[in-house]
C-alpha cells in the first residue's frame, strides 16, 4: 500500500483534498493532509516532519504563490527537502492562491452554491486562466455573496472535475500526484 502525507500551508486546503482525493487515489493508496498555519509554519516544520516521519510514504508540499516568485518558492522548498533526506517529494505552488483552483472550475462553484449560469463565465478573459488573478479570493467572494474560506473550499471540492480545471497549477497538482502514484 502505497502512502502520500500531504503538507499543506492552510486548513482551506486540507479540506477541499480530503474531499478531492478520494477522486483521483487508488483504493489501495491512503493519504494524509496536514494544515499548518500558513506559510511561514510550513516551511519551518517541513523539515522536522520529513526527518521524523518512520513509515513509508510519498510527501506532497503544497504553497500558495501569493505574491512571491514561484521559481524562488519552489526552489527554497526543494532545498528544505533534500535536506531533511527526502529529495524525492513533490512541491507545488497554487497560484497566486487556492481560489484559482476553485475559479478553474465555475461548473463547481456554479453546483455548490446553486448559482444559475455561473459556468458561461468561465469563458471571460480573467476566469479561462484564473493562475493570473493574483486577487483570486475577492473575486470567489464577489460571484458567492457570504463565501467562506474552509466551508467554501469543501463544498466546491465535491464537484471539481480534475479533468476540466483551467488552472494550470491545479493540472500541475493533479499531474505530479499522478506521476507519484505511477512510481515504485
Amino acid at each position: 500500500m502505497k502512502q502520500l502525507v500531504f503538507l499543506l500551508e492552510e486548513e482551506s486546503m486540507k479540506v477541499l483534498l480530503e474531499v478531492l482525493l478520494p477522486k483521483i487515489l487508488p483504493p489501495e493508496t491512503s493519504f494524509i493532509c496536514i494544515a499548518h498555519e500558513g506559510k511561514q509554519d510550513l516551511e519551518k516544520s517541513t523539515p522536522h516532519k520529513l526527518k521524523a516521519w518512520r513509515t513509508p510514504a510519498n510527501f506532497v508540499i503544497v504553497r500558495d504563490k501569493d505574491g512571491a516568485d514561484c521559481l524562488e518558492i519552489k526552489k527554497r522548498l526543494v532545498d528544505l527537502c533534500v535536506q531533511a533526506g527526502r529529495g524525492d517529494s513533490l512541491v507545488r505552488i497554487a497560484c497566486h492562491e487556492l481560489e484559482a483552483w476553485l475559479l478553474g472550475d465555475l461548473a463547481a462553484v456554479e453546483k455548490a452554491f446553486g448559482i444559475n449560469k455561473l459556468s458561461l463565465q468561465q469563458q471571460k478573459s480573467k476566469f479561462k486562466e484564473p493562475d493570473k488573478l493574483a486577487n483570486a479570493s475577492e473575486e470567489l467572494e464577489k460571484l458567492v455573496k457570504g463565501y467562506r474560506k474552509v466551508s467554501g473550499a469543501k463544498k466546491i471540492a465535491a464537484y471539481m472535475d480534475i479533468k476540466q480545471n483551467h488552472s494550470h497549477s491545479f493540472n500541475c497538482f493533479i499531474s505530479g500526484v499522478n506521476r507519484l502514484l505511477s512510481t515504485d
